[in-house]
């Protein structure tokens, strides 16, 4: 398994939006649980695709070289796969739905109208959303079928050169309004 999210896709750097989108629904045609694939597969193909999306919407600003600290830094909570872009935190499994993949994705659209707007829907199991709450940011949300339910993982990265909110907080938000329904 590599390392490089555009890799794991099978595109190039130079990869427009779309071609990372087709190559996505290539790899879910093969690898998707529904279709007889492998669930960690498929969650290393979406995290490959979140940070694709992640980058090609918000590309990171040149910074200056940074001296090695003396002190080692604590484990980021970040998986390695997608520690190479600055910004994106990955949640994963972040909540459960007690409803099934169809109508847990139905509720997320219910939600997403209070709280942001849809970017890309691919019901039953992906929704991207541009969030207004609790700050701006990208959000996406992958639905898993498990055992009569949901569940849901979130990956969150940052627009517009904004901080994204800690994706915690982005994952309280989306409970407290599902549990209002």
């Amino acid at each position: 398994m590599s390392n490089d999210p555009f890799s794991v896709l099978g595109v190039g750097h130079d990869a427009t939006l779309e071609e990372v989108r087709t190559a996505r629904r290539r790899l879910a045609a093969r690898f998707h649980p529904d279709h007889g694939g492998d669930v960690t597969r498929m969650g290393e193909i979406n995290a490959a695709f979140d940070a694709v999306v992640a980058y090609l919407t918000n590309p990171p600003a040149p910074t200056a070289p940074v001296s090695p600290s003396p002190t080692p830094s604590a484990p980021s909570p970040v998986p390695s796969r997608l520690r190479w872009y600055p910004g994106v935190q990955h949640d994963a499994p972040s909540f459960t739905i007690d409803l099934l993949p169809v109508d847990a994705f139905e509720a997320l659209l219910v939600v997403t109208s209070w709280i942001g707007e849809v970017l890309v829907d691919e019901p039953p199991y992906v929704l991207e959303v541009h969030l207004n709450e609790p700050s701006p940011c990208w959000c996406r949300l992958d639905l898993v079928p498990d055992a009569g339910s949901s569940t849901v993982t979130l990956t969150v990265a940052s627009i517009d050169g904004t901080p994204a909110p800690d994706v915690e907080d982005v994952r309280d938000l989306w409970v407290s309004n599902l549990n209002s329904l």
